[in-house]
Formats: C-alpha cells, structure tokens, sequence
C-alpha cells in the first residue's frame, strides 16, 4: 500500500472497503478476463516458474470433481485445481483454498494471502512489482509453517488477480484460525523504511492486535529491520471482514532503494518468512508469564497498577505486607475483588528483626495473615521471603524455615526475571530492559516488580508491550514453584 504517513491514498485505496475524509482514493476498476481456461493456466504456470524464488516449488494442475471456488481463483475456472508443491515433499499440499477444502477438527489452518496479483500490480518501482515480492515471501512463510506442522493455504499461488471478497471469503469459508495478508509499502519520503503491521478495529481486535505485536516483534528480531507502529484501522476490507484473528503485513518500503534490494534477495525473504512464521507459532503456543508484584498495597501505585491490569483483563499475583494492608485495607480488598491471587510477603519489612530465628519469621508471617484476613476474609496459601528464599540475611534460618512453612502447607514463590525496581532512583527505560533482558526466552516465567514504586506503575503498560508472546496468569497453590 502507499501511504503518505499512515494515510492511505494511491493505487492502494482499493484495499480499504470505504472512504473517510482523511484518506485519498482512486477508483480502480479490476475485471476478469475472458480467456480460455487453458491459456489461463499457462500464463499461471509461466509466471510463477519464471520467479527465480520460487524455483523450488513446481506448480500441478489437479482434476477436481465439481466446481472450483471463485473465492480462490475467480470467475471462469472449473474443475481445474492449482498446488504449489515444494519439491522436497513427497505429499501434495494445495496452496489455495479451494472447492470444499475445510479445516479438519484438531488441526490449525492458516490462510496466507498474497496482496494484488493479476493486473493490479501494487506498488511497483524500478521494474520491481509488489505483487511478486508478496507471492515470494508468502510462500517461503508456507513453507516454515508446514515444516511446524501447520496446515496452510494461500488465496493465490500464481498470478491470479482475487477482489477483496474473494480474499475474505477464501479465508472465512475454510474455517481457517488465522489470516495474514502480506504487502509491501511505499512512502513519498525515500527513506521511509521498515516492518508495519496493520489490524482491525472492527472484528477480534484484541487477538488481531496481540498477533501483530507478535509477529512485528519476531519479524523484526529476524531480519533486523526498522520496527514501525502498529496501526489500528477498521478501513480495509480484507482484515476487517475476516471472522478470525487477522493482520496486514507491510514488510518494507519498495520506495526506498536499500530496503527494495533487501525485500528482492531470497535470503532476506526467507529470514522474514522465518520471522512471521515464529510469530505465528507464538501467538498460537503462548508462552506463561506469572506477574507478582511485592510490598504493597499503596493507595496511589496499587490503584494505578490495578486500573491497568482490569482494562487489559490481565490477573496477577500480590505478596502484601500486613502494615501495609492495615493502612490500605480497602486496596486489599479490590486486589481480591478484582480476580487477582493474594500471597503473603511479610507484616513488617524489617529483614534484621524478621531473619532473626525461626519462630521471629513464624511470628511476623502470622500477623501478617492475621491483617490479610482481617482486611480481605480470605486465608493466602501462598507467600514469598522478602528478599527470596536464599538472601543475606536469612542464610542462617533460610532451610529452617522453609521447611517448617512447607510441613505447614503453605507454599513459596521466588522468581526467575526481574524489573530490578527495588533501588533508588529508578528509572522507567532501565526498568523495561531488565525484564525483558532477564526473561531470557523462557517459557514460563515468574517475574517480580514491586507496586508500591511509583516508576514500576507508570511504565507497566509499556512493559506489558514487550510481551505479547506470553499468557499472563495469577499464581495459585497448584501452580508449580520457581524456587532458590
């Protein structure tokens, strides 16, 4: 698409289904030919063979009983089915969605869909076409999907020319979970340059969001290139009128000279396609991330941190200090209201006075329960040592008096990442980069922050940016435990 900023105008006006005041369109007309069905056939089979790229696939044309979709292939074509076929498979796997090809229950489909194609060309620059580029990576990103054990369909695998309708219907009518549109950009300024996803506003905007921050965040990580915002946008048909989660890839900008002769080399579409099929992968097997946050509550940051995690129905874990909750027994209260798991950290954060014996811990961890229940009515099963299990102020008593916590039945949480926001004068950029730097990839992570810092509260949105790719969960007794 061209865009002038994030506004849409240009030959590529026709991909949104309607017009606002801020946007220029067009009119493109795009009519089906009259063609025999057989020249129609060779020009496919000419057009994709001749892409170096895609020297490795072979096209086969297949008889099918019945009528082929016009949502995969247009008007005028019957019983004639085209598979891409990747030569290094002995399988044939069909490329377009066609006839009554449906998922089949317990698998996962994804519809891949090629922009333009036929006479509409998309943007085009220095005899380089948008149409090819998009059909080259599309299907490098198939074949990264299949080798994960996907099931994958593409609307076009040649040269068609498809109506947004025929894109949205290929991928509705299939049953498919996922619809991912693959375009290239283009800018007046000439250096405009990088990854930029777009998601609709209109239909499954959470999940189609969440997809896009995790795509442009594997793609960009794979390929090195300028990560550009997300854009919501409930203007163009094909990801507004899909029923499944769905984004528009903008993989780089044709205009700007550097980036065209990155996005023509096979090698860099193959570490893009690597990148958007990781992301694909990760939006389909999240990750866990167990959010905790230590010695509140406090009546301004617990509140903010509260108002955040509801508006993105995201439940965490609290370890409350019993003098806190004393002070703020209303806070404790919406904690619990709220659907997030309350935990006991200690009654008073004196480490000299609590570390001192066994029974000094057993004495503070019962009147820290005691102003828990008094506060909130329930009775927390789960805790964590202020300052963890192992620290230097408990290596003494520390085996003691976890073994007597746990004959006890209670169970005990330390972490394995980190915001690193208990020290003086912390900052917001620094506190963001420890998580994500201390998360190292994990699968299941138990990440520890504190709201009672007025910084941890004021960049939590940012900071839950970093991590689409994880399921943010409360920690609960079944839970199993990250322990020292």
């Amino acid at each position: 698409m061209q865009k002038s900023g994030l506004y849409l105008w240009g030959p590529y006006g026709d991909y949104a289904g309607k017009s606002s005041d801020y946007v220029k369109w067009r009119e493109k007309s795009i009519g089906r030919t009259g063609k025999n069905i057989m020249i129609f056939l060779l020009a496919v089979v000419m057009t994709v063979v001749s892409v170096n790229p895609m020297a490795k696939y072979r096209i086969q044309i297949k008889s099918a009983s019945g009528q082929a979709s016009q949502a995969a292939i247009g008007e005028g074509v019957a019983k004639e089915q085209l598979f891409l076929v990747p030569d290094n498979r002995q399988e044939p796997l069909s490329g377009i969605p066609v006839g009554d090809l449906k998922k089949e229950p317990g698998e996962t489909l994804i519809v891949l869909d090629p922009g333009h194609g036929g006479e509409d060309e998309g943007c085009s620059r220095n005899g380089v076409q948008e149409k090819e580029i998009n059909l080259h990576i599309v299907c490098q990103i198939q074949k990264e999907l299949l080798e994960m054990g996907y099931r994958v369909r593409l609307t076009r695998n040649g040269d068609q020319e498809l109506t947004l309708e025929e894109r949205a219907k290929a991928a509705n009518e299939t049953g498919a979970d996922l619809y991912i549109s693959i375009h290239q950009n283009a800018s007046e300024e000439a250096d405009a340059e990088g990854i930029e996803i777009w998601y609709s506003s209109q239909n499954q905007r959470e999940e189609s969001q969440r997809l896009s921050r995790i795509i442009q965040k594997y793609a960009v990580r794979s390929t090195g290139a300028v990560s550009r915002e997300l854009v919501e946008n409930e203007e163009l048909y094909v990801i507004r009128e899909c029923t499944m989660p769905s984004c528009l890839i903008e993989t780089g900008f044709l205009t700007n000279k550097a980036e065209r002769k990155k996005l023509e080399s096979p090698e860099y579409q193959e570490q893009l396609a690597k990148g958007i099929a990781e992301g694909i992968d990760a939006y389909l097997h999240p990750k866990t991330m167990y959010l905790t946050f230590d010695d509140g509550p406090s009546e301004e940051n617990t509140a903010r941190v509260l108002d955040i995690l509801k508006a993105r129905n995201i439940k965490a874990t609290f370890f409350l200090v019993g003098e806190n909750v004393e002070k703020h027994p209303e806070m404790a209260r919406r904690i619990l209201q709220e659907g997030h798991t309350i935990g006991i950290h200690c009654y008073s954060h004196d480490y000299k006075a609590l570390y001192a014996s066994v029974d000094s811990y057993l004495a503070d961890f019962e009147k820290a329960q005691e102003a828990i229940k008094a506060a909130t009515g329930t009775e927390a099963k789960i805790f964590r040592f202020p300052g963890g299990s192992i620290n230097a102020h408990n290596k003494k008593v520390c085996q003691q008096i976890a073994q007597e916590m746990t004959d006890r039945g209670y169970i005990y949480y330390d972490w394995n990442a980190s915001l690193e926001d208990a020290v003086s004068s912390p900052k917001a950029e620094t506190l963001i980069q420890n998580a994500v730097t201390s998360t190292l990839d994990r699968k299941k992570v138990i990440m520890l922050a504190h709201d009672v810092i007025t910084e941890t509260s004021q960049c939590l949105e940012t900071l839950l940016d970093q991590f689409p790719e994880y399921q943010m969960e409360p920690l609960s007794p079944q839970t199993p435990p990250i322990q020292f």
